[in-house]
């Protein structure tokens, strides 16, 4: 088969059920097991039997390693659905990054130990 073929292949198939749900479930200790198989289907899509240099067979196949894909989806996603994420607007006065989204200052130890901060 030709490289454009297979890519629509890859694209149809395997990249649309990938994009479903990376966003949630990216970060999870699964995903090396796609991130795997993504690279072994690159790996036969040009034809290859041994480790090679993914970076290279990516950019020839014009395919967004899965690190790449898993940030691109994230922004994707946020820029999207604004209406679900709170603006620097609405919490502080006039900023440079008045129109950032805004990010919660936590400390991450009273998380861990599951302590609540209204002492609740």
């Amino acid at each position: 088969m030709s490289i454009n073929t297979l890519k629509n292949f890859y694209y149809s198939h395997f990249n649309a059920i990938i994009c479903y749900g990376l966003p949630f479930w990216g970060n999870s200790p699964h995903a090396m097991k796609i991130f795997r198989m993504k690279k072994r289907i690159v790996r036969i899509m040009m034809g290859y039997k041994n480790m090679v240099s993914y970076g290279n067979l990516f950019r020839k196949l014009e395919i967004l390693p899965f690190v790449s894909q898993y940030i691109f989806l994230l922004m994707l996603f946020a820029v999207k659905n604004k209406n679900l994420f709170t603006l620097n607007s609405r919490i502080t006065k006039s900023t440079r990054q008045f129109n950032n989204f805004y990010q919660p200052i936590t400390n991450f130890t009273v998380y861990q130990k599951g302590v609540h901060l209204h002492g609740h």
